[in-house]
């Protein structure tokens, strides 16, 4: 079996959750107000200034894994199935409340808003850098290729330095 080196690990890409941790997240959105499943994606997106897309895939499968628990209950409106939270789901997080609070940190921490622009702007540059590798990386003589790693070897260890002050 063959397996391909990722050369190009795109950190941005980590998961924003710990395991199991979206149940917690949709949850408390239900708690606030009854939603249908696009509803909950599309107030993660807002919540994380665009950061953070969660897919059909994932969220889903949580609401009917939360339903199947009684943690929320479920009806169909204009052909929607719009989720509203039961009185177990309340229970549920009352009793997690150190994790859910410690999910709201990490939200409010990791999605900080402050510089979301310029983060965004910056990973955009750092996408067209590895699009301009990728087209072009291969066909370098070995020294351009050298001169082009020490280029991004001194940007890394500079951006290190200015992100650990």
């Amino acid at each position: 079996m063959f397996h391909r080196r990722r050369i190009f690990n795109m950190p941005w890409h980590e998961p924003q959750f710990q395991r199991g941790d979206l149940k917690y997240v949709i949850l408390g959105l239900i708690r606030d107000k009854p939603r249908y499943g696009y509803e909950i994606i599309r107030a993660l997106e807002e919540r994380s200034h665009g950061f953070y897309s969660p897919s059909p895939g994932s969220i889903y499968p949580t609401l009917q894994m939360l339903e199947e628990a009684g943690y929320v209950s479920s009806e169909k409106q204009e052909g929607k199935k719009i989720y509203t939270i039961a009185d177990e789901g309340i229970k549920f997080l009352e009793e997690r409340g150190h994790s859910t609070e410690r999910i709201r940190r990490h939200m409010r921490d990791h999605w900080n808003p402050r510089n979301t622009m310029q983060v965004g702007e910056t990973m955009q540059e750092f996408g067209r850098l590895g699009g301009l590798l990728a087209r072009y990386g291969r066909r370098l003589s070995p020294d351009k290729t050298k001169k082009v790693h020490g280029i991004i070897s001194r940007a890394y260890t500079e951006i290190e330095n200015i992100v650990g002050e």
